[in-house]
């Protein structure tokens, strides 16, 4: 017998009782609140792109002090290439590790412990020049800097994984991604201004600083779905029904259960997928594109184009605040065409196509004697940068449910192989021929190599699974 229907012990119905039928309306709406589903899931985004904003900016920091850092401390055009480049040695090397250390303690332990680490070593770049041996201390700053930051990718892949259904995963991948142009949007200015009104040191310092803060920001109001003291059965039902890996951590318990540890057979596994091996490609020469504006591109502004450092930190935003547009306004569009369409494959691909294309504009920049038509070709191609980075969407719709952040970690070294290696042939080609054109041609080539990767090679889009024989 229902204790929700007491006027059935009467004989009572609510037709039959105008002030019961009103009693019982109102029981049914507040019944239908109850079950609205949260929206605690674009919270966690919300974390997970301060983050990922916070680390671009740190990694960027020594782009924007690096022209005053060289003429002050006697850097050259090499030393600052290697300098950019140690950060990438040390950020490939541990993103698979990460990944599986991720992977076996969860995210938000590996998270906190990333964030706090690296911003020490942040405000410790700003104090070497009161130690001497600059050049060595500064490279072996840059590389524990890169193995701090490795576990964010792998992390925020299997946070995307386990907090939203595929259907929204396109969304969340492009606000997740579009970070990187956040950060340069809002910190390149800031640190152009501590740069030019303090000094060069002040911008390793400050931004040290607000990571802390941010780490204990992020201690306090991360939780896995299943733990979060908030979202409601609705939410949580709506993003498991839809692909959603809220039991991410119970996946893991059980693998630690059986005695699985990580296996190079199961890495192997994704090194013999065509699909993932197309994609680990694409964003190999995405990321080279991206490393380009977060190393030298203010460097290009100040010596190339004349601008000083002040100057340079507000004209790099605005081809950073239309890679902000672009990498969000992609991601609903994906997610569009994947709901016209139900074709996963070209919902993906499409954005990634048009965006990879626009990006290869940089090139044109070689032809423009003016710094407004440089400026507007920078944005376009930075536009057509953000719009095609679609990388962590599609790592979310392919990845392993065992693996999701392993995979997120060898995604995530392939494409930072970039930062080794461009900074570098950059700072090689401008100190033989004293001119950016031909590292605007060898950025802008990369853009249209990643469209061939995802047409050709990588193929239909889909969940890979493991061979559980191996």
């Amino acid at each position: 017998m229902s204790t929700n229907k007491p006027y059935a012990l009467a004989g009572m119905t609510p037709q039959s009782d105008p002030q019961l039928a009103a009693a019982t309306g109102d029981a049914v709406q507040s019944n239908a609140a109850t079950l609205r589903k949260s929206r605690y899931r674009f919270v966690i985004l919300a974390l997970i792109t301060v983050v990922l904003a916070l680390s671009t900016g740190d990694r960027a920091a020594l782009s924007v002090a690096g022209a005053d850092m060289g003429k002050e401390l006697g850097i050259s055009s090499v030393e600052m290439g290697y300098l950019f480049s140690a950060f990438s040695w040390a950020y490939v090397i541990f993103l698979i590790p990460s990944g599986w250390l991720t992977d076996r303690i969860g995210s938000k332990r590996s998270m906190m412990l990333a964030v706090t680490v690296w911003s020490c070593f942040t405000v410790m770049m700003g104090l070497v020049h009161f130690i001497g041996m600059i050049v060595p201390l500064l490279l072996a700053l840059r590389f524990l800097l890169g193995a701090a930051e490795s576990p964010v990718g792998p992390a925020s892949g299997r946070i995307i994984a386990a907090w939203f259904p595929s259907s929204e995963r396109g969304i969340a991948g492009a606000i997740f991604n579009s970070a990187q142009y956040l950060s340069l949007a809002l910190f390149t200015p800031i640190m152009g201004w501590l740069c030019f009104t303090y000094g060069w040191e002040y911008v390793f310092i400050i931004m040290g600083a607000i990571g802390l803060v941010i780490g204990a920001l992020w201690w306090k109001l991360y939780y896995l779905p299943i733990n979060h003291p908030k979202i409601n059965e609705a939410e949580l039902e709506y993003i498991r029904a839809g692909d959603g890996l809220v039991d991410l951590e119970s996946i893991k318990t059980k693998a630690d259960n059986n005695g699985k540890g990580m296996k190079l057979s199961e890495i192997g596994q994704l090194f013999r997928s065509r699909m993932l091996v197309g994609i680990f490609l694409a964003q190999y020469c995405i990321t080279s594109i991206t490393w380009f504006f977060m190393t030298w591109f203010p460097i290009y502004l100040v010596k190339e184009r004349g601008f000083d450092i002040l100057q340079a930190g507000f004209i790099a935003a605005i081809p950073a605040l239309c890679g902000l547009v672009g990498g969000v306004s992609s991601g609903f569009i994906s997610d569009l065409i994947l709901k016209k369409s139900g074709n996963l494959s070209l919902a993906r691909k499409i954005p990634i196509t048009v965006g990879l294309l626009l990006s290869a504009c940089i090139i044109l920049c070689n032809y423009a004697n003016s710094a407004t038509w440089v400026v507007v070709l920078m944005s376009l191609a930075f536009f057509g940068k953000g719009f095609g980075s679609m990388g962590w969407t599609v790592v979310a719709d392919t990845a392993p449910k065992e693996l999701i952040g392993t995979t997120g970690g060898v995604f995530n070294a392939f494409g930072n192989t970039a930062g080794i290696i461009t900074p570098v042939v950059i700072g090689y080609i401008l100190q033989t021929t004293g001119s950016f054109d031909g590292a605007l041609l060898y950025v802008g080539a990369h853009g249209l190599i990643a469209v061939a990767c995802y047409w050709l090679v990588v193929g239909r889009i889909q969940r890979f699974e493991l061979n559980k024989q191996h």
